[in-house]
Parts: structure tokens; C-alpha cells; sequence
């Protein structure tokens, strides 16, 4: 089963399900897609493009979000919380007369009750207060540690300063573990860096 979707490409925004992302809208195309979506399903699907340029090809998955919080501004601005639904994988982008972009996408069956083992959580957890120490970020850790694996996984992976193909790659990563994997691959090449010299990037 395949589903039209309105889209959002926004270069090194991520979203992921069960998670929030806070976005300012103000070009008038993408203040017609919240406003074609409140009157719908309240529904955007946030996807990154390959490039910075105007028309350029998508990557292959992205998330579907719902409208939650919404302020509206005089101007027709408007400042919004998108709350993470579901993953989707990229079928074909559409011919629209929309000024925004729509696509047919197919949606993830997300296994939600997939967790970590305790050698893996606890792996991403030592790792993760390295990488925060070495960037000189203030953690609370006690609510780290209360938060289930799925949350802690994905919220970090939407976080991190990582550049956007490395945020895509953990977005396209199919399980959980992988993601985790991968998340723990990436801290330890982003904590590589010499004293004040810019941390590298993964291209």
C-alpha cells in the first residue's frame, strides 16, 4: 500500500516516530502546506533533499509528522511542533500543480517492540558520555537512564551534530540495534578531532 504525501524537504532536519521537531514556517509555499494540511490531516512528511538547490532529488526516506502545537502569526508565519508518526521509503515524487511538492511513498511497519541488549545500552551509554564530555555538553544522565531504548536511540540520532547524510543514514537504518550501531560509529569519528581544529565530518 502506497500513500500521497505532502513533503517538507528541509536539508539536515530529521524527524523521527514518536519524536518532536520544531519548525518557524514563513516561505509562502510551505505556510499553503500547513495550511492545506490543517484543513486535511494535519499531516507533512518531513524528507531531506540530496542537495541545496531548488528541485533537488530526495533522499529515499523520511518521516510523516503531525501537526501538534500551532501558533499562527498575523503575517501568515507560523511556529509549529511536528510530532514523529511513521517512517516512509520514497516510491516516486508526483507531477502537482501544488506549489509545495507531493510524493507516493509507502509507510515503515516499525517491530516497536524491539530493544537493546544490556551490553548494548550500556556500550551507547559509555560512549555517549564520552562524546558529550568531549564536546563539553551538560547531560543530565539520571533521565537519560530512565528513558526506554527506542526514545534514547532516536532522540539522540535527531539531535546530534552530525552532517545530513550522516542523520540520514541513521534515519534509513532498518532496526534498532543498527541504528545504535551506527550512532556509536559516528560519535567516536566525530569525537576524533585535534585541539582546536574543527571536528571532521563524514562525507
Amino acid at each position: 500500500m502506497t500513500r500521497r504525501l505532502s513533503i517538507f524537504p528541509l536539508t539536515g532536519a530529521v524527524l523521527f516516530p514518536g519524536l518532536q521537531l520544531p519548525l518557524h514556517i514563513f516561505e509562502p509555499r510551505y505556510r499553503a502546506l500547513v495550511g492545506d494540511a490543517l484543513i486535511r490531516d494535519r499531516q507533512i512528511a518531513m524528507i531531506q533533499p540530496q542537495r541545496a538547490a531548488e528541485g533537488a532529488p530526495l533522499y529515499r526516506v523520511g518521516c510523516v509528522g503531525r501537526i501538534g502545537e500551532i501558533q499562527a502569526m498575523d503575517d501568515g508565519r507560523y511556529n509549529l511542533i511536528l510530532e514523529g508518526i511513521a517512517r516512509f521509503r520514497l516510491v516516486r515524487e508526483l507531477d502537482v500543480t501544488t506549489a509545495f511538492r507531493q510524493v507516493e511513498a509507502e509507510i515503515y511497519d516499525e517491530d516497536e517492540d524491539e530493544t537493546l541488549t544490556h551490553a548494548q545500552r550500556g556500550g551507547f551509554e559509555r560512549e555517549a558520555r564520552r562524546f558529550a564530555e568531549n564536546q563539553g555538553y551538560s547531560v543530565d544522565w539520571d533521565s537519560v537512564e530512565r528513558l526506554d531504548d527506542r526514545t534514547l536511540i532516536n532522540g539522540v540520532s535527531q539531535i546530534a551534530p552530525f552532517d545530513p547524510a550522516s542523520k540520514q543514514a541513521l534515519l534509513e537504518a532498518e532496526t534498532l540495534t543498527e541504528r545504535c550501531e551506527l550512532l556509536v560509529q559516528l560519535m567516536q569519528f566525530y569525537g576524533r578531532h585535534d585541539g582546536g581544529e574543527e571536528i571532521v565530518t563524514l562525507q
